[in-house]
């Protein structure tokens, strides 16, 4: 007789879990990146690790392969925070990578808030949602997210703003309060840091690599990666700047692409090598 109670008991246990399995599932989905509809910011900081040099490369090869072409993305350049040391200019490079798809917060960052917040206004008025990689700190991501409280005041940015971060130490040289105001008000997601292989995300950092030459097919991606590993090795710990050994050894760092891959659910991949194997074309 006391066998009945407990069958019962486990199927309203079974009930209740695959109830609450199924309302985590659609939460993970609803926090997906939607490739017709939602917009990709990364915000490189390029001071003063030239990581940032290789992850734009990085980026750009991603952004031209198949499976990814039709993703509305934006690049942003000087996107620092309050870290000291000189910037590593990534004009050329963008420009050669990006061509008019990118914005120079270093020379001017109101202008490039404007012409960040119109994508972003686009975006959300067409009711998709924007998905942040800092590549560097969120002080940029404050004043933006500031701004679309201010222009678009019926947006919840805390279900429409995702901002994906990898770095505790581009927390750490974020000013404070942009810090904690991004943390409180956006879909904040802190996720293992890309410089390490094994965590959970991609480690896109590893010294002594150079099989990316044989690996890259296309001329014109491969010319972006020439001009990224010559201007990483030309500013590389000069003038005081941070010295990445990764770089100074003749390999790669495009730790902060993690986040990129991240945002796409493809943190999969284990390592540069696999990158270029899976991405390089």
């Amino acid at each position: 007789m006391k066998s009945k109670p407990l069958i019962f008991a486990a199927i309203t246990a079974l009930f209740v879990c695959f109830e609450s399995f199924t309302i985590k599932a659609e939460l993970v989905l609803a926090a997906e990146f939607n490739i017709k509809k939602d917009l990709l910011l990364v915000n490189f900081d390029c001071k003063t690790d030239v990581d940032d040099i290789h992850t734009a490369a990085a980026l750009i090869t991603l952004m031209s392969h198949s499976k990814f072409e039709k993703v509305n993305y934006h690049a942003v350049a000087g996107t620092y925070g309050i870290q000291e040391g000189l910037y590593v200019p990534p004009n050329d490079l963008f420009q050669l990578a990006f061509e008019d798809n990118w914005s120079d917060a270093d020379a001017n960052s109101n202008k490039a808030l404007e012409q960040v917040m119109k994508k972003v206004k686009k975006t959300l008025n067409k009711n998709g949602d924007i998905w942040i990689a800092e590549a560097g700190q969120s002080d940029f991501t404050a004043k933006l997210v500031k701004a679309i409280q201010a222009e678009l005041p019926k947006i919840d940015v805390s279900t429409r703003v995702h901002v994906v971060q990898h770095s505790d130490w581009n927390e750490k040289v974020t000013s404070p309060e942009s810090l904690k105001f991004v943390q409180a008000t956006t879909d904040y997601q802190k996720i293992p840091d890309g410089n390490a292989v094994g965590n959970g995300s991609p480690g896109f950092r590893i010294p002594e690599y150079t099989a990316w030459e044989s690996e890259i097919k296309d001329p014109k991606l491969l010319g972006i990666w020439e001009m990224a590993v010559e201007i990483g090795l030309a500013y590389n710990g000069k003038d005081g700047r941070y010295n990445n050994e990764a770089v100074a050894s003749g390999g790669l760092d495009f730790s902060d692409l993690s986040e990129v891959c991240w945002i796409f659910g493809i943190q999969n991949i284990k390592d540069a090598p696999q990158f270029f194997d899976e991405y390089g074309q």
